[in-house]
């Protein structure tokens, strides 16, 4: 594959895990710091511009430095994060799905999605203010 190609390739990608890792800060089911790290990967490999850029971000570059650099989350984060997560996840069961299949489904990933959250590393409080944290 000519390297040009692969290049622009690399770039389309990462700029589509960013998009997709700025809607999962929003939508509680769709984890950020994924995506985010899956952009930088692309981006360290095509476009160091690009990747100093989402690194430096200031509403969301936090998320990709905190994980890269083994700092965790705030506990008021993580909390409100697993709070938002299990609200969605319940109103999901209650109004908007009615096969059983789905709901536990929907049950396996809030467990899932919990219990990553509760093993990543609470920041300690002097590392809480102006710090962006994944959920």
């Amino acid at each position: 594959m000519p390297e040009k190609l692969k290049k622009g390739l690399l770039i389309f990608a990462g700029t589509t895990f960013t998009a997709i890792g700025i809607i999962g800060i929003f939508v509680p089911i769709l984890p950020t710091t994924p995506f985010l790290l899956l952009a930088a990967a692309c981006y360290l490999r095509s476009s160091r511009r690009l990747y100093n850029w989402l690194l430096n971000n200031r509403f969301f570059g936090a998320y990709v430095r905190n994980y890269l650099d083994g700092r965790g989350m705030p506990r008021k984060i993580k909390i409100a994060t697993i709070l938002l997560l299990w609200i969605t996840i319940a109103c999901s069961i209650i109004f908007a799905v009615q096969a059983l299949v789905i709901r536990v489904i929907l049950l396996v990933v809030a467990v899932g999605v919990t219990v990553h959250i509760m093993l990543i590393k609470t920041t300690p409080k002097d590392q809480n203010q102006n710090r962006v944290s994944d959920r």
